[in-house]
């Protein structure tokens, strides 16, 4: 029996809108919930169930990198047609996590008293209660950390449809099994038992599915030692760029506390978090990217350079006329959002931000690709050369700009940031430059900043009701979408276009032929 690693522009597209939907469909069904669990528990309670939420995702960290290190590896191996190896992959990886998992479930008991006592400031009434929830989370740990993995496996064979199958319902369980424990009467500690328990569903199914698509994984038991080193030290710097990130995404708001008013914040978060949930667009495709950068990396390379080429031109061509809407809406948005006085100062805050979400989306690309051919290093010491400078920036604009200095900030930091990894990644795998001249880059850019430049004009000019902003703005966006299928557009890019109707129609990326 012949085995078969096919990766096609047909099945990235198509992983990419499963990752879409299982990232929305999560978060829309939370929007509509968290109101129920806050009014069922009530707020003290509610507060407890997020830091669980946020203990748990915290202490994902234990997981070390190696669920994107199977991820790399197993992709890697499927690239050249290495089957066989497979197995000693995965098991190397959840033994190691099996490891981890437990003593991150240990090192969480152990400080759990400091934490509830200390740290938390809880009500003297709700301290045992929140101890023995924290205690059960205990030992949820090791099985988010191994579940890591097992999904990783799924998504080195692009069997995103698999992942979504697991992961939307695991996501989702997170807001709805409180208001099912609601309905049931039980008490919070009863709430995350479900919780819990949904956590073990997950890790069974992603082990289940494993099985059935690589079904060496169960014949062969196999550990090699020697794999250890390269887990860990590609691991490790993930695990830096984990613990980075963060810090970069939320340093802003600890700034503007200190330097400003916590009103302020108030001001600053909800077009924050209106751009970053857009991000979900590019981290849904880079989803799909890293596993197949990984697998194409060893083998043809000519895929993985027009794969990278037109990921950046097709984000360009999507986020580039949303973040103009964004811009050219902002105070309309803001204003039917969250009323009057947040439109009035939070206006040009979501404007700077949409810019930076731009180049931030773009940056997934180029992130992907240098984690897929093995130098995760790179992004984490990019990460770590941009702390300072961005703490630096971001004082001094907050301090002399107030909020807007920090949306400021922080676009000059993403932009940075994207800079590095286009030359990082040009450096290392040159022929990409070539790839992006080759697929109309010039051409979509060209095409986006006069859409951009024609509509700025006329704003400018004229003073437009609403109504006649939007009819004006889905014409130019009309003559935009003709001019980048004539000119922007060649044959490849239609005739995925083309193919773009047949997605409903299976598609996996393991051949067994």
């Amino acid at each position: 029996m012949k085995e078969e690693f096919k990766i096609t522009s047909r099945l990235l597209v198509r992983n990419t809108i499963l990752n879409l939907v299982g990232q929305a469909a999560p978060l829309l069904i939370a929007i509509i919930t968290i109101p129920l669990i806050i009014q069922g528990l009530g707020v003290e309670r509610f507060g407890i169930l997020s830091l669980a939420w946020v203990i748990v995702g915290y202490f994902g960290l234990f997981d070390l990198g190696l669920g994107r290190a199977t991820t790399k590896f197993v992709a890697e191996y499927l690239g050249k047609g290495e089957f066989k190896k497979l197995s000693s992959i995965v098991w190397t990886a959840v033994g190691l996590q099996v490891i981890l998992g437990i003593v991150g479930g240990l090192v969480l008991i152990v400080i759990i008293p400091l934490l509830v006592e200390r740290v938390f400031n809880i009500p003297p009434t709700l301290l045992a209660e929140t101890k023995n929830v924290f205690y059960l989370l205990a030992l949820s740990i090791p099985v988010v950390v191994i579940s890591t993995s097992l999904r990783g496996v799924l998504e080195a064979g692009q069997r995103f449809d698999l992942v979504n199958i697991v992961k939307i319902p695991a996501t989702a369980a997170t807001f709805l099994l409180p208001l099912v424990g609601l309905l049931l009467g039980f008490q919070l500690f009863g709430i995350v038992a479900l919780l819990v328990i949904s956590r073990f569903a997950a890790l069974l199914s992603f082990l289940i599915l494993s099985f059935k698509t690589f079904p060496s994984l169960k014949q062969k038991f196999a550990i090699r030692l020697g794999l250890l080193r390269s887990f860990l030290s590609y691991g490790g710097w993930i695990t830096v760029s984990n613990i980075i990130g963060p810090i970069l995404v939320y340093l802003d708001r600890f700034l503007i506390v200190i330097f400003l008013t916590v009103v302020a914040v108030s001001y600053y978060t909800p077009p924050y978090e209106a751009v970053r949930n857009l991000s979900i667009i590019p981290a849904s495709l880079a989803l799909t990217l890293f596993p197949a950068f990984s697998a194409l990396s060893t083998v043809h390379k000519e895929d993985l350079d027009r794969f990278y080429a037109r990921s950046v031109k097709y984000l360009l061509l999507v986020m580039g006329p949303v973040m103009l809407i964004l811009i050219l809406f902002a105070p309309d948005f803001l204003r039917f959002w969250l009323g009057i006085e947040f439109a009035q100062k939070s206006t040009l805050v979501l404007q700077i931000l949409a810019v930076g979400a731009l180049t931030n989306s773009l940056a997934y690309v180029p992130f992907s690709l240098l984690q897929g051919l093995g130098r995760p290093d790179i992004p984490a010491k990019f990460y770590l050369l941009e702390l300072p400078l961005y703490l630096g920036l971001a004082w001094f604009l907050i301090k002399n700009m107030g909020i807007s200095g920090a949306a400021l900030a922080w676009t000059l930091r993403v932009s940075l940031d994207a800079l590095l990894l286009f030359g990082a990644s040009v450096k290392i795998f040159p022929s990409t430059l070539t790839a992006l001249i080759q697929s109309r880059l010039g051409r979509t850019a060209i095409a986006l900043l006069g859409l951009v430049t024609m509509t700025f004009f006329v704003m400018i000019i004229f003073d437009l009701t609403i109504i006649v902003k939007t009819i004006f703005i889905g014409g130019l966006f009309i003559l935009f979408g003709l001019a980048t299928w004539r000119y922007v557009l060649d044959s490849i890019d239609k005739r995925l276009f083309a193919k773009l109707l047949l997605l409903a129609k299976p598609a996996k990326g393991i051949k067994l032929c």
